[in-house]
């Protein structure tokens, strides 16, 4: 929709293919959510494509700019911005720095300085077949000719949206999902998405909030195909970025049937799967299942950024075992290739088996779980809801109770408030969340920007509360309820992620925390006399 604004100005003109898409655009993929051509000033030295990339952008990539220009030190700059919307892992630099420091990772032979095959040297590839069949508790010994790397999944994406479909074409993920995965399938591809619209609320066959289920998707397929659109794959993100989401083996077979039924492509990303921190959890890979219903569509991507916290090392694999699809992937990585002597690190680290186990996951878990318990108490004690999730580094945190009219430009508004505040967080928007005032916070980070950062969001809260508070006396005739989740809804939101069944007393002991809370900081009781109800 936008591209064609941009057209409009004075681009090339659009194609039929283009006009033919654009009722979905307008309604599904609504790329005003990334963009404003309105106040753009169209560059002559560029395509209308051209154009559109170089202001393809949203809340995420303006905060992103915005911390980078006042990046928080401790010394330097101590009231610069701290960075809770980048997902990134800042707890393990002492563990990674030396072990990719060590004499094994200092080798250079002709090899590593000269053209390798496109799919990656293949003692990398074997390494990293070796290392997915271990972890992923693969049934049988995965194939190295089924691995192809590339510099990071963003380029999995766009190069799997290139080969998989055509122009105009769409992928299929749920709502809410890590809004880059756009900007990867779109800008080189122009591959759309079809949203499957997930909301908060336990209705039907859900036992969880944005629960994802066969029946949501098969909605968002047909719904997508009467209007035209051929989807060609579905794309899967385990463990859920922002969710914190972990599907179960059931749920994963249930997934890649629908898919099979109606003969669709499965990338199912699976970068956390290492980043899953506590015991009660349980992670299923793909590459794990005993039968895939569809071996042929099924592809697996991950790769180090995330599980080894070496986000500045742009490296990510993708196993298929469909080989048409690894060799027109294998075409692409010309463009997106990892440079051999990072290719030599990388499969000294994975084959490093005794090093991972006993030292890296062991602390890197242990780091991970006291950081999301210092956040989430945080959160407790503000008597903020939450999802109470084991794996990845975020906390989907709900904020719907400080947005007075309940809209994405009031959640916009709270967004940059914080940001005013120097604390990056990330707004639902930025996720295509479905409903406005949701937000993700990264806490994989160290103690003291954790606390520093908290109280910067506490001081907005605050203010915010009383704001609204303000609001309220001014206009008594309003209802209480205007705009406001019910408090059921904030209650069911920070219950732990398991079955009814087995609920804990420390489950327990956190609602009556969360309910103590509540009581103690809510007006209800002196709003709500008994003189009034008389």
């Amino acid at each position: 929709q936008a591209l064609s604004e941009i057209e409009g100005m004075g681009g090339r003109g659009s194609n039929p293919q283009e006009m033919r898409v654009r009722p979905l655009a307008k309604r599904r993929v609504d790329m005003h959510s990334f963009c404003n051509p309105s106040n753009f000033q169209r560059s002559p030295y560029l395509s209308a494509r051209g154009n559109f990339a170089s202001i393809f952008q949203g809340s995420t990539e303006e905060g992103y700019k915005a911390y980078h220009a006042d990046k928080y030190d401790e010394d330097k700059n101590p009231n610069g911005i701290i960075n809770f919307g980048t997902s990134e892992n800042k707890l393990c630099f002492d563990l990674m720095s030396k072990r990719l420091t060590q004499a094994d990772m200092n080798h250079m032979d002709p090899s590593l300085l000269q053209y390798p095959d496109w799919k990656g040297h293949l003692f990398l590839r074997e390494e990293v077949a070796r290392f997915l069949t271990y972890y992923c508790k693969a049934p049988a010994p995965l194939k190295a000719e089924n691995v192809i790397v590339l510099n990071g999944c963003g380029s999995l994406f766009s190069a799997l949206a290139t080969v998989l479909c055509d122009p105009g074409e769409a992928f299929m993920i749920a709502t809410p999902f890590y809004g880059g995965i756009t900007q990867s399938v779109f800008l080189y591809g122009n591959v759309k998405l079809v949203y499957v619209y997930l909301d908060s609320k336990i209705t039907g066959t859900s036992t969880r909030p944005f629960q994802l289920t066969v029946e949501k998707l098969e909605k968002a397929l047909q719904d997508a195909r009467a209007e035209g659109v051929a989807v060609r794959a579905l794309i899967l993100l385990n463990p859920q970025n922002p969710l914190g989401d972990i599907y179960s083996l059931s749920e994963l077979r249930d997934y890649l049937e629908f898919a099979k039924r109606h003969e669709l492509h499965v990338i199912v990303d699976e970068i956390y799967m290492l980043s899953v921190f506590d015991e009660s959890a349980t992670f299923h890979s793909v590459l794990g299942m005993d039968r895939l219903p569809d071996p042929q569509r099924t592809h697996v991507m991950w790769g180090i950024t995330k599980d080894f916290a070496v986000s500045g090392i742009r490296f990510g694999t993708l196993y298929t075992e469909n080989q048409d699809v690894a060799d027109a992937v294998a075409s692409l990585c010309y463009f997106h290739g990892v440079c051999g002597p990072v290719q030599h690190k990388v499969a000294q680290l994975l084959r490093d088996r005794d090093w991972i186990n006993q030292v890296y996951l062991r602390a890197n878990h242990a780091r991970l779980k006291a950081a999301h318990t210092y956040v989430t108490d945080e959160l407790k004690t503000l008597g903020v809801p939450f999802l109470n999730r084991n794996a990845g580094f975020f906390v989907w945190i709900d904020f719907r109770k400080y947005l007075k009219t309940g809209t994405f430009e009031e959640e916009l508004l709270l967004w940059k408030r914080f940001l005013d505040n120097k604390v990056l967080l990330s707004c639902g928007k930025a996720f295509e969340c479905s409903e406005p005032g949701w937000f993700r916070i990264i806490f994989a980070d160290k103690t003291h920007r954790l606390q520093l950062g908290m109280q910067r969001i506490r001081k907005v809260l605050e203010e915010r509360e009383q704001e609204i508070l303000a609001e309220e006396k001014e206009q008594p005739c309003q209802s209480d309820q205007d705009g406001k989740a019910d408090s059921t809804d904030e209650v069911i939101s920070v219950s732990r992620h398991q079955d009814p069944t087995c609920a804990s007393s420390s489950s327990l002991g956190d609602l009556i925390g969360l309910l103590q809370q509540q009581m103690r900081s809510s007006d209800w009781l002196q709003k709500n006399t008994a003189e009034q109800f008389a």
